[in-house]
């Protein structure tokens, strides 16, 4: 499960990276999520995408 959520996580920063740089620089504020998501998954244990992978079947 932590391989598909880092997987995940990295994908999505290098999309919105992308997005911010060709499209429109707010797409960075999605880069800001993405962090302060992997920052408070390493205190709390809890993680979004954890729950969203689990309700599609994924282990």
């Amino acid at each position: 499960m932590e391989k598909y959520i880092r997987a995940i996580a990295g994908m999505f920063i290098i999309i919105s990276v992308l997005l911010a740089y060709f499209v429109n620089i707010n797409w960075i504020w999605f880069t800001l999520f993405v962090g302060i998501n992997l920052f408070q998954y390493s205190f709390t244990n809890w993680c979004l995408m954890e729950k969203i992978l689990k309700k599609l079947g994924v282990s």
